[in-house]
């Protein structure tokens, strides 16, 4: 996959992200965007990072920018570091992406930057060579993250997750060690367990049926009151409740964003309908990535006296727009995705109350999504597809032949469709990755997951898509002949 630029920022095959490459998008960034004080420089956990780091430090002093060298640390607390010191940020990672590719993230002294300091980003690419010499990153401890633990001490109090035994899944995510300090310093007992050496490509949004049983296993043998983890990079949370179910993304932010006091929320149009009926003042949907998700924030007053303003996204990665108040004291807010508030704040919302994490996601109307992805899927195909079934009434009903019949569809990002009965598919493809991702939603868990399963089995079966033939405007689609099975294939439902 050749480097592109996209959500947040740079992402390619380390073979590609060569130093010509990085640089330019570093000074690109540096011309675009305010740097503020200096620029606060972090990385993730896979092999190749700190050598990238040190492409990084290199070009941006020699734009004569003061840099300060941060170590392995989750993107949020770099971000928040950042926002405290006045200063612009670039994290090093690929995120949930495998260890053969990497990327930048880029920030600015007030968060992750917008779509359009992203065009002008672009706007700004030329073709500069990188620095004859690069830094030295490899044994660099730098800044530490302590002010971002302090942040979560002094909005929820050392009482806050007292007595909870909390599973930390370690495997490679840069946030492995904070994770456990946060809960030991909310009183809560943190068991770590899976630590790897290598670098273990978790994606939140689409973990497998052999993870989801070992982590169940996990809860049910330790009497474990939840697990808790990161992707790569920590801006995406999982947890695990005491019940051994995975809660999704897109019920963790809401209820997040209830517990710190949130009235308006912006999410992309894939999250779950729930959030509908939580009594939230208004819900304002984007299309799928954290700048569109920025975007609307802004639009609806982040930032600004008064505007309780927060999103999230499906994969869970929350964005406080507004300074809130936490059970115990402030949170400022932190215009970036976040895994430690949404893995953190039910959990204490669920201990403040006397019940179980289960019981607080069960409390929620009976909403249930799923997600997976064809992963190796070239975006140009997945592109095609996704634009035939759009334009072709006659193909679009044969897709869905078996799995149910349109009755509207919604065009932001993708093809989402809205299925009689008040079931949900969408199929668009990864901004970030060749990949083909499929969302849907239904009443129940294993309904979610067998539609997403039926559509991306169809979808690895189909042809390359030739050009389309368009129907007639309408709703077209052919009647359902048979229901889909449970096809045992886990979703994100909860």
């Amino acid at each position: 996959m050749a480097p592109k630029f996209g959500t947040s920022g740079l992402r390619g095959l380390v073979s590609e992200l060569t130093p010509d490459c990085v640089a330019a998008h570093v000074l690109a960034f540096l011309a675009a965007c305010p740097a503020g004080t200096g620029l606060c420089l972090g990385w993730d956990l896979r092999p190749s990072s700190p050598a990238i780091a040190g492409v990084v430090a290199a070009a941006a002093r020699s734009w004569v920018v003061a840099v300060s060298l941060c170590g392995a640390m989750p993107t949020p607390a770099l971000a928040s570091l950042g926002c405290a010191r006045g200063a612009a940020a670039i994290m090093v990672t690929g995120s949930h992406i495998p260890a053969d590719r990497n990327g930048l993230k880029f920030y600015t002294p007030s968060g992750e930057i917008t779509a359009e300091q992203q065009r002008a980003i672009e706007a700004a690419l030329g073709p500069l060579s990188a620095p004859a010499e690069t830094v030295e990153c490899a044994d660099c401890s730098g800044a530490c993250a302590a002010d971002y633990l302090a942040r979560y001490v002094r909005a929820f109090g050392p009482a806050a997750l007292l007595g909870l035994r909390i599973g930390i899944w370690d495997h490679s995510t840069v946030a492995r060690d904070l994770l456990a300090q946060v809960v030991r310093a909310l009183g809560g007992l943190p068991l770590p367990f899976g630590r790897s050496a290598d670098f273990v490509p978790l994606d939140t949004e689409a973990l497998d049926p052999a993870a989801r049983e070992a982590l169940a296993r996990r809860v049910r043998d330790g009497g474990l009151d939840a697990v808790i983890s990161a992707d790569g990079d920590a801006d995406r949370p999982l947890v695990v409740d005491d019940r051994g179910r995975v809660v999704p993304g897109d019920i963790l932010g809401p209820l997040t964003a209830r517990t710190v006091g949130a009235r308006v929320l912006c999410t992309p149009i894939t999250s779950n309908g729930a959030v509908d009926a939580m009594g939230f003042d208004r819900i304002r949907r984007s299309a799928i990535g954290s700048p569109k998700v920025i975007a609307a924030m802004l639009a609806e007053g982040a930032g600004c006296d008064g505007a309780r303003v927060a999103g999230y996204e499906a994969n869970g990665g929350f964005l406080l727009g507004f300074d809130a108040a936490g059970p115990a004291g402030p949170l400022p807010a932190l215009m970036t995705r976040d895994a430690v508030l949404p893995a953190i704040a039910p959990l204490a919302a669920a201990r403040a109350r006397g019940i179980a994490l289960s019981a607080l996601v069960d409390d929620l109307p009976a909403r249930f999504t799923a997600s997976d992805r064809l992963a190796d899927y070239p975006t140009d195909r997945a592109a095609l597809l996704v634009a035939a079934l759009r334009d072709d009434r006659a193909r679009l009903g044969a897709f869905l032949s078996g799995i149910g019949t349109e009755a509207g569809r919604d065009l932001t990002d993708g093809l989402r469709l809205r299925l009689t009965g008040g079931e949900v598919v969408h199929l668009r493809p990864s901004g970030n990755a060749p990949e083909l991702r499929c969302y849907a939603e239904a009443a129940n868990p294993a309904r979610a997951a067998a539609l997403v399963r039926a559509c991306l089995d169809r979808a690895a079966a189909a042809p390359d898509p030739g050009p389309p033939n368009p129907a007639p405007h309408g709703n077209g689609g052919m009647d359902a002949a048979a229901d889909i099975g449970d096809t045992g294939r886990g979703g994100d439902g909860n």
